[in-house]
């Protein structure tokens, strides 16, 4: 093998990847960005109009109730989850615990589970006329409540299905974050007289401080772009109070609307990015 190729063997070997990215990644990323910037129907020529796209979506009452709704989802997602996952994580991180491989399979099994199927065992649920729910109620006395049919109960009932499917997840994620703490950080702490819950309050949630982080920037990705769960729950409704930003979204494409519904992307990456960045600023404060 001659020096010049030994030198370019490199470059040749992460060339498909490029190749790739390319075809896959970066050219629909760019034609949609084109794409945002006229009007098009999915057929004939796009014309171009500038900014109009932005600009209808900037000034759409639908656009920023989709929004609302989906920070009404954070607010009741995440804080939950990250709260809940950290104490499965810390109890399921104690080798005394029984049965702990058990828990952990339990905990990861909805995530794993096919979404479409989980959302029609919870219509199925929690069906204000023949739900197990309601039927509970009714043995104790307690009258019938529309979770999927009333706006004020349509997005707990959602977060809870969201929180069922995907805190196994987050487990997982702060599980790998308390495995990387030395365990003769706990045992100094406990010859120190520290009591379990001030080692969690002191040790624990400092140094997985990056690991929750983490989390909440995956979720609040997961959260903004949620579709399935009330495309097939809800259909965003009722009166639109589960339109969730990435159901929005695809309202657009199927009007045939490519060019709002690019806008209304690039958008949502806009939103996103910048409470990431929020997020990774509260974590450089910190440190």
């Amino acid at each position: 093998m001659s020096v010049l190729l030994r030198k370019r063997a490199p470059y040749i070997f992460i060339l498909p990847f490029f190749l790739v990215f390319a075809a896959f990644g970066a050219y629909p990323l760019a034609y949609a960005l084109r794409l945002s910037f006229t009007r098009w129907t999915g057929a004939g020529e796009a014309r171009w109009i500038g900014l109009d796209n932005y600009t209808y979506l900037l000034t759409s009452p639908e656009f920023w109730a989709s929004l609302g709704n989906s920070s009404v989802m954070w607010l009741l997602v995440v804080p939950i989850q990250l709260v809940a996952g950290l104490g499965a994580a810390v109890l399921l991180s104690n080798a005394k615990l029984r049965l702990r491989g058990l828990f952990r399979v339990a905990f990861i099994a909805p995530f794993v589970t096919p979404l479409v199927a989980m959302a029609q065992v919870w219509i199925v649920v929690f069906d204000r006329d023949y739900g197990l729910v309601n039927h509970a109620l009714n043995l104790v006395g307690l009258p019938d409540v529309g979770w999927l049919t009333s706006t004020a109960w349509s997005k707990p009932t959602l977060a809870l299905l969201f929180l069922w499917k995907t805190t196994g997840f987050i487990v997982i994620i702060l599980l790998s974050g308390l495995q990387s703490i030395d365990a003769s950080v706990y045992e100094a702490a406990s010859i120190d007289g520290a009591s379990r819950a001030r080692q969690l309050r002191s040790i624990t949630v400092p140094l997985v401080r990056r690991t929750l982080m983490f989390s909440v920037v995956l979720q609040t990705l997961a959260v903004f772009q949620m579709f399935a769960e009330p495309f097939v729950v809800t259909d965003g409704g009722p009166y639109n109070s589960t339109t969730t930003a990435g159901l929005h979204l695809y309202e657009h494409i199927t009007r045939g609307d490519l060019g709002t519904g690019a806008a209304n992307s690039f958008l949502l990456v806009v939103v996103v990015m910048g409470l990431s960045l929020v997020f990774v600023r509260l974590l450089r404060t910190e440190d």
